[in-house]
């Protein structure tokens, strides 16, 4: 039983009617991963059959501790992640499905932004400008929000995390993270790990708080008004919800919704090498709109990379496609299937459920579906790829931008002038705009998040760490006069 933080959950606290590990019966008892001698491991990441949370009543950031001795905290955080991310990323790999080397670069996401937090950590100010008064300065003041609130989804379950508390901490906020039901060993150990860090410096654990649940959990958050901010990853749908909660109580949110990448490509053979895996994670590569000229080419050449693609156990090094996360994925993928066959398109690979243990799907290319073809605008999580034909540039630069999601989006080519119309006000509306790289691998120190339905957040690098503080214009005389802007007198 995950023990809720009781301020905002006290109903599912109160009426919770699971036993104790004192009522648990041995069979029962062995039955759980830990006490299976294969999944050892997980003891090394302080995972017990019961894991209670940390909370002591009271939340608030008041950044009483100066922001490079937050970053010092951070800085430690980083370093025990740094002990732990083999067997942390294989956990990742265990609860989530992804491969072994992704599940140990998710650690690695973390470990890189609470680098980047200690540097920005003796970095975070406002500038002085001038004033037209005498005798006056003027000044940007930046202070915490005080609580952040995290909710992050299963296809990430540290790294979004890593992102938002690595700022929010060295911006000197408390944080409260609900991530994924399907994903909780992973949330709980990442908070043991963080909760120690922060003990040892001779600081609360609760700092970093954890609650385990579902949708009543998310909502509870968004409506508390000691929430300052609430950074939500998720579906668009559900972001809808929970921007119109926050809003409703003039709060914050920071949101990072849906996307529906696609790549746009003429020299596209550099491409056929980086479509090598597909991923549970956001649909990384969902449309690649194909110059007419190349586009039989193109498609017979991604067949024959995706029937060499090494499906398996995403434990094992040399596999490359490993299971969808759950089974209501794989239900998601077949009917994403069927409903592209009934807008038109054509399963030219795959599409098939594979005949093995565990939640594994055939890796999928479709044709011949008109670009605006709904499907195609569906975020699905599933290996499918939609595959376009297309004749100019003018046309296909419409298309990136008809989907209603806008996340990130990459083209293929070698024309200078193309780059930077791709790139300028013309070209791709998303948050995250690549060339002659794939969608996905965004690097800590950009800003991350995407424009339209995906939200208009930011997290992670650049200027992202303004969103986790509040901004105060200061006026300050220092001259023996009282004069007014605007050079108001009166007589």
């Amino acid at each position: 039983m995950w023990r809720l933080p009781r301020a905002l959950c006290v109903h599912a606290a109160k009426t919770s009617k699971l036993p104790g590990p004192w009522s648990r019966p041995a069979a029962f008892m062995s039955t759980l991963l830990i006490n299976q001698p294969q999944y050892a491991w997980l003891k090394e990441l302080g995972l017990r059959e019961e894991n209670e949370g940390v909370y002591n009543g009271s939340w608030g950031g008041r950044g009483e501790i100066p922001a490079p001795k937050r970053g010092e905290i951070v800085r430690q955080i980083g370093d025990a992640l740094r002990e732990k991310i083999q067997v942390l990323g294989s956990l990742v790999s265990l609860e989530m499905g992804k491969i072994l080397v992704e599940g140990v670069g998710e650690v690695q996401e973390y470990v890189d932004i609470c680098d980047y937090a200690v540097g920005l950590s003796r970095m975070i100010g406002g500038p002085i400008l001038p004033s037209e008064r005498p005798g006056h300065a003027l000044i940007e003041q930046w202070n915490p929000v005080g609580l952040v609130g995290i909710i992050t989804a299963f296809n990430f379950p540290v790294a979004v995390y890593g992102w938002n508390n690595a700022i929010a901490l060295v911006c000197g906020n408390v944080c409260l993270w609900k991530g994924a039901p399907t994903t909780s060993l992973i949330s709980v150990a990442v908070t043991k790990i963080i909760a120690k860090v922060l003990e040892d410096n001779k600081l609360p654990g609760a700092i970093c708080s954890l609650t385990c649940g579902g949708a009543d959990i998310g909502t509870a958050m968004a409506k508390d008004e000691r929430v300052n901010l609430l950074s939500f990853t998720g579906s668009t749908q559900v972001g809808k919800q929970v921007a119109l909660m926050v809003q409703e109580r003039f709060g914050r949110s920071l949101l990072e919704l849906g996307g529906n990448n696609a790549i746009i490509g003429k020299a596209v053979l550099s491409f056929l090498f980086s479509v090598h895996i597909f991923y549970n994670r956001h649909p990384e590569y969902m449309e690649l709109f194909v110059h007419e000229s190349i586009h039989d080419e193109v498609v017979n050449r991604l067949k024959k990379a995706y029937a060499q693609i090494r499906v398996g156990n995403p434990w094992d090094s040399n596999i490359l496609y490993g299971p969808l996360h759950t089974k209501q994925a794989v239900s998601m993928f077949l009917g994403a299937v069927e409903e592209a066959k009934k807008e038109g398109g054509t399963v030219v690979y795959g599409g098939k459920v594979m005949d093995r243990p565990g939640n594994y799907v055939e890796p999928t290319i479709v044709t011949g579906l008109g670009h605006d073809a709904s499907i195609a605008h569906t975020e699905t999580f599933a290996p499918i790829l939609y595959v376009f034909k297309f004749k100019n540039e003018e046309e296909v630069f419409a298309w990136n931008n008809e989907v209603k999601q806008g996340l990130s989006s990459s083209i293929f080519t070698k024309d200078l002038g193309r780059i930077f119309r791709w790139l300028g006000p013309k070209g791709s509306d998303c948050g995250i705009v690549n060339v002659n790289i794939p969608t996905s691998g965004a690097e800590i120190g950009g800003a991350f998040g995407g424009e339209k339905h995906t939200g208009g957040g930011r997290e992670s690098g650049s200027d992202a760490w303004k969103q986790y503080m509040r901004r105060s214009t200061c006026t300050i005389n220092y001259s023996k006069d009282l004069p007014l802007a605007q050079g108001i007198k009166f007589q």
